[in-house]
């Protein structure tokens, strides 16, 4: 038997409006609708900030992805364009009774075809393990149970998000594209069988990046960067304790002082300067799932 049902799902682009690869192909989605359409569920597509894809921003008042933390849906005093536009959001989603949730993103980090989940839910595992297995080119990562749920795709339990990278802020990448494009082809296939009770392929081992911290660039009285990023700083790359991680102004070297080694990603991630993040660090975990893991 399927783990759960999945009736509706909904594809959102353009939750950053100068997040091309979302925005495009929710607009290729709208006009060939057959591509997403499947027979045992509905899908549903979004353009989350049409204001700020009107003017290829990240946003016009704050950073929507910030906007859906459960108190902020329900504060009046919340009035600006992205505040009022994540409630309406959420109401939407609620009122049409989504439960899946697939909000498409680029990076200008190069992280390749990354699965970003909020959680451990057992299916979305599963899925992991599923497009481990039938995209090589997939890392998943996850991030910490610990933060407060602020993201579009935390709506519902079952909510991910597909980054690819590195792509310029404003500009479409042709290969990333339609690499974009592939995975959510194969999530949605998944989705499909699963609602069918058909066992899928899946390794029963595989590896995600759990986020254990973000950093932020060395800085000095003033607030003014003193350090750029170590030019051998790799996502998905181990980094060692006292290895290199920034590269002062002045020639100096700046080590990693962690105990263990842990892997970057989001490296040097242009919209991230102004929140004070030059990198997330990550752990690598192997992940092993029995054949009734979630059944």
């Amino acid at each position: 038997m399927p783990h759960k049902l999945i009736k509706k799902v909904a594809i959102v682009g353009g939750t950053h409006g100068n997040e091309l690869t979302g925005v495009y192909l929710i607009k290729k989605f709208q006009k060939f609708p057959h591509l997403i359409e499947r027979e045992n569920f509905n899908t549903l597509t979004l353009i989350a900030n049409p204001k700020a894809v009107e003017v290829c921003r990240r946003y016009i008042d704050t950073d929507l992805n910030r906007c859906f933390q459960p108190e902020d849906l329900q504060n009046p005093k919340l009035i600006n364009y992205e505040q009022m536009r994540a409630k309406q959001i959420a109401q939407y989603l609620h009122q049409e009774k989504v439960d899946f949730i697939i909000d498409l993103h680029s990076s200008t980090a190069h992280m390749g075809v990354t699965i970003i989940l909020n959680n451990d839910n057992c299916f979305l595992l599963r899925l992991a393990g599923y497009l481990s297995t039938v995209n090589p080119l997939v890392k998943i990562l996850q991030y910490s149970q610990k933060q407060k749920p602020s993201y579009l795709r935390s709506l519902c339990e079952l909510g991910l998000a597909i980054e690819v990278g590195s792509v310029p802020q404003g500009v479409l990448n042709g290969y990333l594209f339609l690499q974009t494009e592939l995975v959510l082809s194969q999530i949605l296939d998944y989705i499909q069988n699963n609602n069918q009770g058909i066992k899928q392929p899946i390794y029963n081992s595989f590896f995600i990046y759990k986020q254990l911290e973000t950093i932020d660039y060395p800085r000095d009285e003033q607030g003014e960067l003193k350090a750029m990023i170590a030019p051998q700083i790799k996502d998905y790359e181990p980094l060692y304790p006292n290895s290199p991680i920034f590269l002062g102004f002045d020639g100096q070297e700046i080590s990693y002082q962690g105990n263990s080694t842990c892997y970057p990603v989001f490296v040097a991630e242009a919209a991230y300067l102004e929140k004070q993040i030059a990198m997330c660090l990550t752990i690598q975990q192997q992940v092993t799932l029995s054949d009734d893991f979630g059944e």
